[in-house]
């Protein structure tokens, strides 16, 4: 790679994914130079590369790859990259440590030795569990299973390396995040591209139980303007700590199911979910004036 040695980069890993993808578009948009870093290890039917990055194939948990990527001039780390759906990490939760585990701590690692201004990560709301709704960033941690403790986990790491190192951290927990590029296949794929595709192919939509459960659902696009500003605003004394990144109401998922087609069935239920999830955003809207634009009833609605 040939880039002028004199230019700064933000790193974005997990960056052909779904989320990823979304924020590296935003980065390159606000002026970014952006390193894109993925392995394309998800199942996923939507990857997709911007070819105004430099992008970099590779393994977020090899330490001397990564500390070799972020040597060059790295100034911000969004770090997406993870074992990132329930299901398969409790199939195989030695996998989730491994990835989400073991894979943040080394980028944090060498995110602290190569002088990082600031280390942006991705976590989820499933830290919650069954915590009484609103949920907010003060409530203890209630992690039902491999996945959810995985990226609490990392949560940890990253307040760690802030308190004990100086590296400037920020955690965003996402609620259900949807939008364009969603996987509609595989094990990555949310519920909302798996009901879209189910319509495509005339086949009934299949609704978890009774579908009643409720989910808070925020947009793929405000998700990457929260990650923007949470690089490059003050953080007000609240460094290393979690904030919440959701729209701050819910919807069933039946409700969400009914806007995209009235052929469904219902399954089983599966053990280890939520019942229901709803962010209280006050802390992020506060510090760094992050708010939702995006009401996913609209966005399903507009594309009908």
């Amino acid at each position: 790679m040939n880039e002028d040695k004199s230019l700064t980069f933000s790193l974005v890993t997990g960056a052909a994914g779904f989320i990823g993808s979304n924020l590296v578009d935003y980065l390159l948009d606000k002026g970014h130079q952006v390193l894109a870093l993925d392995n394309e290890s998800a199942n996923n039917d939507n990857f997709y590369w911007n070819d105004k990055a430099i992008n970099v194939r590779g393994d977020m948990t090899d330490y001397a790859f990564m500390k070799n990527v972020m040597s060059r001039n790295v100034n911000y780390v969004f770090h997406l990259a993870a074992e990132s759906r329930l299901q398969p990490a409790i199939e195989n939760p030695i996998q989730a440590v491994q990835r989400n585990c073991v894979g943040t701590t080394v980028m944090l690692q060498c995110a602290r030795e190569v002088g990082v201004k600031r280390f942006v990560y991705s976590s989820t709301s499933s830290g919650y569990g069954n915590n009484p709704w609103p949920n907010d960033e003060t409530q203890p941690d209630d992690c039902l299973n491999p996945y959810s403790a995985s990226k609490v986990s990392g949560e940890k790491f990253c307040k760690m390396y802030y308190d004990l190192y100086g590296l400037e951290t920020v955690s965003l927990r996402y609620f259900n995040v949807f939008g364009d590029r969603s996987p509609t296949i595989g094990q990555y794929a949310p519920v909302i591209g798996i009901f879209e595709r189910q319509k495509e192919e005339g086949k009934p939509l299949t609704l978890v139980g009774t579908g009643e459960q409720r989910r808070d659902f925020v947009h793929v696009k405000d998700v990457a303007r929260a990650n923007y500003l949470a690089a490059v605003m003050p953080l007000k004394g609240h460094e290393g700590e979690v904030f919440n990144v959701g729209s701050g109401k819910n919807y069933s998922i039946k409700e969400i199911a009914d806007c995209i087609d009235s052929n469904q069935t219902n399954i089983p239920e599966r053990g280890g979910e939520m019942d229901t999830t709803l962010a209280n955003i006050d802390k992020i809207g506060d510090v760094i004036g992050w708010a939702p634009e995006i009401d996913v009833l609209e966005w399903i609605n507009g594309k009908g």
